[in-house]
């Protein structure tokens, strides 16, 4: 598997998941924001960072960098596409998932562990999942709370497109538990096709359980699949 990890100005988790990434065999490749042509590779990602040094809105800027054609054609083609953070928000900002990603509840950056419910097993990210055991992984945001007017949120619920749900550690999906104020506690989402994820948490960074956790290896192992 060849993987595009795009880089934009202010990208910086970008090596985290090129290293993830060639931990799990998969080939990755550093794919600056001007390329307009992502048809050689099989994965799709967007890193963490402050691309544009989230000036406007987090993701506002980078929606408009030519890459983001060769993403939408990449996604609308049925590649997996997956956005981790402010990649979340720029896939938020582009229309590829619906909804947006606000300023956090209590108006502080979060850099923490936090625990995920995997609400649907059943995606090409996520069937390495074991459910009903909850994942433990990183979030670092500070406009991480997802937000979507009651009719998007209602068919993302019914479609079962909210794929991880901040929870305790006994998978109890909690108001305590959620640590930016997100809706319904979504910490990640896919689109109608099942191709395009966005989640806050970082995956990349929960590799090695040495480390505080080897959670993240399973939605990668899902992809590899």
């Amino acid at each position: 598997m060849k993987a595009a990890v795009v880089v934009f100005p202010g990208s910086n988790c970008d090596h985290d998941m090129f290293e993830a990434l060639k931990l799990m065999g998969v080939t990755p490749e550093y794919v600056w924001h001007k390329t307009d042509n992502l048809d050689q590779y099989d994965l799709i990602t967007l890193p963490g960072g402050f691309s544009y040094g989230d000036y406007l809105r987090c993701g506002a800027i980078a929606r408009f960098s030519p890459i983001m054609t060769a993403v939408s054609s990449a996604a609308k083609a049925g590649k997996p596409v997956i956005g981790v953070c402010n990649g979340f928000q720029i896939l938020a900002e582009a229309g590829l998932l619906p909804g947006a990603l606000l300023r956090n509840e209590q108006l502080r950056f979060v850099c923490r562990y936090v625990w995920l419910n995997c609400e649907n097993t059943d995606t090409r990210f996520t069937s390495s999942v074991e459910k009903g055991k909850p994942l433990r992984i990183p979030v670092a945001h500070g406009e991480g709370r997802y937000f979507a007017d009651d009719s998007v949120i209602d068919q993302l619920e019914e479609n079962n497109q909210v794929v991880f749900r901040y929870c305790d550690e006994e998978g109890n999906a909690l108001k305590d538990a959620n640590p930016n104020g997100s809706i319904n506690n979504i910490a990640g989402i896919v689109n109608k096709s099942g191709n395009v994820l966005g989640m806050m948490p970082h995956p990349e960074r929960a590799m090695e359980s040495l480390l505080g956790s080897g959670d993240g290896r399973r939605i990668f192992e899902s992809l590899i699949q």
